[in-house]
């Protein structure tokens, strides 16, 4: 576990440590199962658990990925500074709120049919970039593809390398960037749901004990596998075009209360649940493995044929948001990482009280009154969404990011503060 003495235990305190136990056990796995300092009790993997698999004796496992698949972030960077845009924020969150739907059962504005969402999960965020729903330049600055939602309007609250931070578009501090948080929400969560019942049966076909059954699996080379991994890949186009649209109405929101006054650039778009086929090297030879990430982030260094063109001369940029009281974090990814956790890092603060629990300890009213104190404007589609996202709920987020940085699997870039949230 890649964890700092001073992280806040949680109400899950060792079952995430078991949980990593059980990911162990499992048929090819190689080196070790990890778990990163933001990590807690999940389904069948632990959140921020990672785990890498031999293609010929390995698996794949629906619990090793999780059940909102893609669930990621991207960063979009401004040309617009704090003393521009704290005039117009109400007016602009209030933009964001009414032009980004959320919730579940909420209609979007775009309406599509089946065979759209055929296309969808078959081409991702190029599907909207197809539709003028985006910048081709866009399609550059994402992972390949073959909970907590939330858009954020943060400013740059401290630069910790001028150099590589301009490379990402990042130039000063207080520049007004934004965050996007979601997945494939209700399309993935159904992907997950019947390919659980598929491996449960595969696991007993193949003659795998589990010591979990929540880590239902099938051999790599299976037809089961196949199948999951083509279902799961659609999963991660649709949480692509997902984010992909949704920048599209951030966009048109700036455009709305700034006029052609403001520029927003993707800088990147990192997944968090994910299984993919990477080279790695183990005892100095390069091979091809299956790595499950988990409430993970990959965070590969400078020369990475996997990273964009703009960036593989410094590294991948790896965004992590924090909670809506504190602070987000750019990162980059380092040669360690590569060695020592497959090439992943965190994925958020990471929480020590569930959302029941956070419900129940908290009210979402008294959150929004104190962020409100301290100058942030807040909406969300119901109160419980805000004490489900209370700060108390989830662990420091600079000493998450001090863990990683200590052991040097990805380094801080810039540390961003939020200004407008809007919530769903």
């Amino acid at each position: 576990m890649v964890q700092a003495k001073q992280i806040r235990p949680g109400v899950w305190e060792f079952k995430d440590f078991k949980q990593a136990v059980n990911v162990a056990q499992l048929p090819g796995i190689q080196k070790a199962s990890l778990v990163m300092p933001d990590g807690h009790y999940g389904y069948g993997f632990p959140i921020g658990g990672v785990a890498a698999f031999d293609l010929e004796e390995g698996i794949v496992s629906p619990g090793g990925v999780g059940y909102d698949i893609n669930c990621g972030v991207r960063l979009l960077t401004t040309n617009l500074m704090e003393k521009e845009v704290r005039p117009k924020l109400k007016n602009l969150v209030d933009k964001l709120f009414t032009n980004v739907p959320s919730g579940v059962g909420v209609k979007g504005k775009l309406r599509i049919t089946e065979a759209e969402l055929d296309r969808v999960a078959l081409k991702g965020a190029r599907w909207a970039v197809e539709r003028g729903l985006g910048y081709d330049e866009d399609l550059e600055h994402m992972e390949e593809s073959a909970g907590n939602h939330f858009l954020e309007v943060q400013k740059v609250d401290k630069i910790y390398d001028n150099k590589i931070a301009k490379n990402f578009g990042i130039l000063s501090e207080n520049q007004i960037v934004v965050m996007v948080h979601t997945g494939s929400r209700g399309f993935g969560h159904q992907i997950a749901d019947e390919y659980i019942k598929v491996m449960l049966s595969a696991a007993h076909k193949y003659g795998i004990k589990l010591p979990d059954k929540e880590l239902a699996c099938a051999p790599l080379d299976s037809k089961e596998a196949r199948r999951y991994l083509s279902a799961m890949y659609c999963g991660v186009n649709y949480a692509f075009c997902n984010r992909e649209i949704i920048t599209y109405w951030v966009r048109e929101s700036f455009k709305d209360v700034f006029k052609e006054d403001c520029e927003l650039k993707l800088t990147y778009d990192v997944c968090h649940n994910i299984a993919k086929f990477e080279e790695h090297r183990i005892d100095n030879k390069k091979r091809e493995l299956c790595v499950h990430r988990k409430g993970a982030t990959k965070a590969f260094p400078a020369g990475r044929r996997e990273i964009p063109r703009a960036y593989r001369g410094v590294g991948q940029p790896v965004i992590i948001p924090g909670d809506m009281g504190t602070a987000s974090y750019v990162l980059i990814g380092t040669e360690k990482a590569m060695e020592e956790t497959w090439g992943s890092t965190c994925h958020g603060a990471g929480r020590v009280i569930s959302r029941h629990g956070a419900i129940r300890r908290f009210r979402g009213t008294d959150i929004q009154r104190k962020l409100e104190r301290k100058g942030q404007v807040v909406r969300a589609t119901h109160p419980k969404i805000l004490a489900e996202e209370a700060s108390e709920a989830y662990k420091d987020i600079d000493e998450v990011i001090k863990s990683v940085s200590l052991s040097n699997i990805s380094k801080p870039i810039a540390r961003v503060t939020p200004l407008g949230v809007a919530k769903g």
